[in-house]
């Protein structure tokens, strides 16, 4: 919990501080983050929520987390752990993989457009050809769109078009459809722990080909570079 001192700030004073390179940030935010127990700022006399150095690094850094990972909350909440002993700048770089049933904020195609830096008419090309699709009967995306928009804009600028990522689509189908295949007699049971198993082994099998992908995309590029 943070202590009131001369150095606190305001709430207001830390929207203006941490605006520039998180442009989402409001009142209502922190105080929902608050509410959700991710920060815990100190108090004046007067009862005005008080942030010192150690409150807005804490802010900083869960912040950081929903604008460069779209994590939920609760993945954050874990990662948070990690980082008040110090240790998350030696786990940063580890790949990170988020449960079948962590859930976070749905993104409306204004948000989606703001965090992916993503024209109007990417963004359409991208759902043509199937590679970011809104959550079935919404108009909204799932959190997850956030992260393939965002590194979608990064391979287009660097000059591919979206009908040549549609191949990344269709590689993620096919991976689909085979993992779906192992634990399909575990979905039709009714029972909870068979369906708690299905969603484990997924999770599992998905950590496995993620491994995989990097690890196999890693030796053919190097001997495209050796040869």
């Amino acid at each position: 919990m943070g202590m009131p001192d001369s150095k606190a700030l305001s709430i207001g004073e830390v929207i203006n501080l941490l605006r520039d390179d998180f442009p989402d940030v409001s009142v209502s935010k922190i105080r929902f983050l608050e509410s959700q127990g991710l920060i815990d700022p100190g108090r004046s006399p007067s009862g005005y929520r008080q942030f010192d150095p150690e409150d807005i690094s804490r802010l900083r850094f869960i912040l950081q987390q929903q604008r460069d990972h779209f994590l939920p909350l609760k993945v954050i909440k874990s990662k948070l752990t990690l980082w008040e002993r110090g240790e998350e700048a030696s786990a940063a770089g580890e790949l990170t993989s988020t449960p079948l049933d962590a859930v976070g904020e749905p993104l409306d195609r204004s948000a989606l457009l703001k965090r992916s830096g993503l024209t109007e008419e990417e963004l359409s090309q991208l759902t043509d050809v199937g590679l970011v699709k809104t959550i079935p009967d919404s108009t909204v995306f799932p959190p997850e769109a956030g992260i393939v928009a965002t590194e979608a804009k990064r391979l287009m600028e660097h000059g591919l078009e979206a009908r040549h990522l549609r191949s990344i689509r269709l590689s993620v189908d096919r991976e689909s459809d085979l993992m779906i295949q192992l634990v399909t007699p575990l979905l039709k049971s009714s029972n909870a722990a068979a369906k708690a198993r299905a969603k484990d082994v997924l999770e599992s099998c998905s950590d496995s080909v993620t491994a995989m992908h990097r690890a196999l995309l890693a030796v053919e590029l190097r001997q495209q570079i050796s040869s």
